[in-house]
């Protein structure tokens, strides 16, 4: 019997993982990008130093945890070593004066017990209220009504604690302001990460660009093991047959810009959620279809937040660690700076991160440019690119209805916006991709 024949349409972190799920399974793959380099939302984009040395840059300033144990795997899969790829700290809110949260190498909860009591900055009132309110979460299972927001769970807490704990924690794991933001969400990202076993809350910060982190191994992988990945090639709509088989229509208006149209047992979704949802609306009006109209209404209602990455440069810049917490206003928009010098070599390159951005990408740039003056005091700064991901990442609000990974017979979706516990983040993409295959050979 031949090896059923799937499409992924999207070669991000999750159409990657499918890919190589689907192949697992014995699956003939092939994968369409739209872009000509794989990777979508985390990806490595080229960049000029101020003195005219080229730069090799990401389209957001991405981290990953110790509890992201799928995508450890997939690296590992895929031929990259995450023990040489990421750097491994311990969870650390740490800001520019010293100030701050660092959790030690132990096992939980002893962790965060022994960070929270040695944490500098806060006093005895925020320590005790933080441990109380800890412990009342942990009591209730990591769970809340649905429609509670992080700022109402977080209520007992003081408000030091909501601005140097809670809000940069919120905003770094959902993109969302936590006035906004699910509680029920940051609750398992705070179970899975703090309670998951020794490790799982440490910070694993890329030492090389994303795009090599893992989509690019997984594109060699999936090339070596009998797979197709086609670059530069949007699909415009999806043709299904009366056999149950599917053909794609490309960018040239041919399938997969053929003359003779390959037919595939199944298609896997993994492009964002817009493109699903604008690929499925198009099978709306097909005949026995209908449930098409509700999936791409699901798909098409999402709301999004943005990320701006502003990278600046001076020669001889160098932060106490590789990553620090910023005191965040809104004239002092940045939550974090990354010091790429201290990971992948680039010296003097640092990354300020602005989590929900929401203004002119300029004014941004020359606000973020004050803040490093005004709290790391690095002279000489000149900015290098700033980087804006408008669609980053969905809003992630309390009662979110997400679409179902199950779009239709022999149609799947898979994503970080796809339902699922998880926010958007690399973790919950990846988890979705290897998913979708499983789910694929249930029909």
């Amino acid at each position: 019997m031949a090896p059923q024949k799937v499409a992924v349409i999207g070669a991000g972190w999750a159409g990657m993982a499918a890919a190589i799920a689907h192949r697992q399974a014995g699956r003939q793959v092939t994968v369409f990008e739209a872009a000509r380099t794989v990777g979508g939302r985390a990806r490595a984009v080229p960049g000029v130093l101020p003195n005219g040395t080229a730069a090799t840059l990401d389209n957001g300033q991405h981290i990953l945890i110790g509890a992201y144990t799928e995508s450890l795997r997939l690296m590992r899969l895929v031929g990259v070593d995450p023990t040489t790829a990421l750097l491994r700290l311990p969870l650390t809110l740490q800001f520019p004066d010293g100030q701050g949260l660092q959790l030690p190498d132990l096992a939980p909860p002893l962790d965060a017990l022994l960070g929270i009591v040695r944490a500098k900055g806060w006093g005895w009132q925020d320590k005790v209220a933080l441990l109380r309110t800890a412990t009342a979460w942990q009591l209730r299972g990591f769970r809340c009504a649905p429609h509670t927001s992080v700022a109402d769970l977080c209520a007992p807490l003081t408000p030091r604690l909501m601005a140097e704990f809670i809000d940069p924690l919120c905003v770094s794991a959902l993109n969302t302001p936590a006035r906004e933001a699910s509680g029920q969400v940051f609750l398992r990202v705070l179970q899975d990460s703090l309670f998951s076993g020794r490790g799982g809350s440490n910070l694993l910060l890329p030492r090389t660009d994303l795009g090599a982190l893992f989509p690019e191994a997984a594109m060699r992988w999936l090339v070596q093991q009998g797979g197709q990945v086609v670059t530069g090639q949007r699909i415009q709509r999806l043709m299904p047959l009366p056999s149950g088989r599917w053909q794609v229509a490309g960018t040239e208006g041919a399938a997969q810009g053929s003359e003779a149209p390959e037919a595939f047992d199944h298609i896997t979704l993994a492009c964002p959620s817009w493109e699903a949802a604008r690929l499925v609306d198009g099978l709306a009006s097909t005949a026995g279809l209908a449930a098409a109209a509700r999936w791409s209404a699901t798909a098409g209602a999402l709301r999004f937040e943005a990320i701006t990455t502003v990278y600046a440069h001076a020669s001889g810049a160098r932060l106490p660690l590789p990553m620090l917490a910023l005191r965040n206003t809104a004239e002092h928009p940045a939550q974090f700076v990354f010091d790429r010098g201290q990971l992948d070599g680039q010296q003097g390159l640092l990354a300020f991160v602005v989590s929900a951005s929401d203004g002119d990408r300029a004014l941004i740039e020359q606000q973020v440019l004050q803040q490093a003056a005004a709290q790391l005091g690095v002279p000489g700064l000149r900015p290098v690119q700033t980087v804006v991901e408008k669609r980053a990442t969905f809003a992630c609000t309390p009662g979110l209805q997400r679409p179902a990974m199950q779009v239709l017979p022999g149609l799947t979706a898979c994503g970080d916006y796809v339902d699922g516990p998880y926010p958007a983040t690399l973790e919950g993409a990846v988890l979705s991709g290897t998913a979708v295959a499983a789910r694929a050979a249930a029909g």
